[in-house]
């Protein structure tokens, strides 16, 4: 059995279903996702570093930090919605 998943149940294979909903979301609510996603992807960078899986931590601490950096601007256009809505 396979520890991970090709697609999410409610989905299956259809991963524009999914950009689209998470597009969706309020701007506030898609950065707290993206932060638990890259917390996610960091604990993950982290198990394979110490599994001496270096290539594959490095690859995975690097999308971390991009997808951190992509919460920190979707905040920044929350902060410029909020008012307006």
């Amino acid at each position: 059995m396979a520890k991970h998943k090709k697609y999410l149940k409610k989905y299956e294979d259809d991963f524009e279903d999914i950009a689209t909903e998470l597009g969706d979301l309020r701007y506030d609510s898609l950065s707290i996702f993206l932060e638990l996603l890259s917390k996610k992807l960091d604990k993950d960078s982290i198990a394979d570093g110490e599994r001496n899986r270096k290539k594959l931590s490095f690859e995975l601490l690097e999308a971390s930090k991009k997808i951190k950096e992509a919460s920190k601007n979707i905040d920044k256009a929350w902060e410029i919605c909020e008012p307006h809505m």
